[in-house]
């Protein structure tokens, strides 16, 4: 279509191929290919996917040549002809890629692996889409700080948000490569307090009081959150379940939906047909949520591998500068990858 974001993905991997489908998806945007180093399994999908790969170093290129790897050049072409990249390589590796996007004048998107330094803004789209538009550069933050930005930001907006403190248990390690690593019969805490999501959420909106504590633990399907949050006063229930009712990105689960588990979670994403079975809402148990007072207690699971991918779409279109509107944003994503507050209820349309 006229008018559409050129977008390229440099690194395929858990996060790179997420979003590229997710681009792929979108009316406005346009996947012009992705760029990685791999020559195994990931990349060899990609001709099934007519998705160009471009070779992301000259070591790279003569790696994926020499297992007949189809190329349709390096890095540098890819660049020629996007709008926007998105980094998804592994850690501090997009950091160093940033001269090069500097150099050729393209804006570009990296990851909460990165510093915030790095762009010098660091992005939600329910929290400060507006000051992203027509930036260079953005950072879409972690998946736990996604998280505990989406929800805070929920109770803020409301303004029934005084302070918060969370627990945060991490999975071990993303799934597909638990084989190499990660921890079993036994929990890891990470060594300070706070945890880095919570000054990390700060990045973002500098105004929350939010303190995180975080531990790793035995498994890979996803996190799961603990929140004690002091509210600005006294509230019922319900009007504090309202408030995350008025985020798009949260999904409210009763106990009649029999979603006891965060594996029960992933495995109606799979029955609704969400590509991989991903989870892009947080996913808040509402009979769970406790209010005592002005305290209030919930808790909630964060598929890392796919919370920061519809945060992403938004990015592009912010740099892009094409849509002004973050709710605007929020709702043409949404609808594309086909997020409702609550999947139970009729499709909107």
């Amino acid at each position: 279509m006229a008018g559409e974001i050129r977008v390229g993905v440099n690194g395929y991997g858990v996060i790179g191929k997420r979003v590229a489908d997710a681009v792929r998806a979108q009316a406005d945007m346009r996947l012009v290919g992705v760029s990685d180093v791999a020559a195994d399994w990931r990349t060899r999908a990609l001709h099934r996917k007519d998705i160009p790969l471009f070779a992301a170093t000259s070591e790279a290129h003569e790696h994926l040549a020499a297992n007949r790897i189809p190329v349709e050049g390096r890095l540098q072409d890819l660049l020629g002809t996007v709008d926007v990249v998105v980094d998804c390589t592994p850690k501090r590796v997009a950091a160093e890629n940033v001269p090069v996007y500097r150099q050729l004048g393209r804006k570009f998107i990296v990851q909460g692996g990165e510093k915030h330094g790095v762009t010098g803004h660091s992005f939600v789209a329910e929290s400060n889409y507006q000051s992203a538009v027509g930036l260079d550069a953005t950072r879409v933050v972690s998946c736990n700080t996604t998280a505990t930005v989406r929800t805070l930001t929920a109770l803020k907006r409301a303004g029934l948000l005084r302070r918060a403190r969370g627990t945060l248990m991490r999975r071990a390690t993303d799934p597909w490569e638990s084989h190499l690593g990660g921890i079993i019969n036994t929990l890891v805490p990470e060594p300070e307090i706070p945890s880095h999501q919570g000054p990390d959420a700060q990045t973002v909106d500098p105004d929350l009081d939010v303190l995180t504590m975080a531990v790793k633990v035995p498994e890979t399907i996803a996190h799961l959150h603990y929140w004690s949050v002091q509210l600005s006063r006294s509230a019922p229930k319900e009007e504090v379940l309202d408030a995350f009712r008025a985020s798009p990105r949260i999904f409210l689960m009763p106990d009649s939906y029999g979603l006891a588990a965060i594996n029960a979670v992933k495995e109606l994403m799979a029955d609704l047909g969400r590509s991989r079975g991903d989870l892009y809402e947080v996913a808040l148990w509402s009979d769970m949520l406790r209010v005592e007072g002005d305290e209030v207690f919930y808790t909630y699971m964060v598929d890392n591998q796919a919370i920061v991918v519809p945060e992403t779409i938004d990015a592009i279109r912010a740099l892009a500068g094409r849509e002004p509107s973050g709710a605007a944003s929020i709702r043409a994503t949404d609808e594309a990858l086909q997020i409702w507050r609550d999947p139970f209820s009729p499709a909107p349309g």
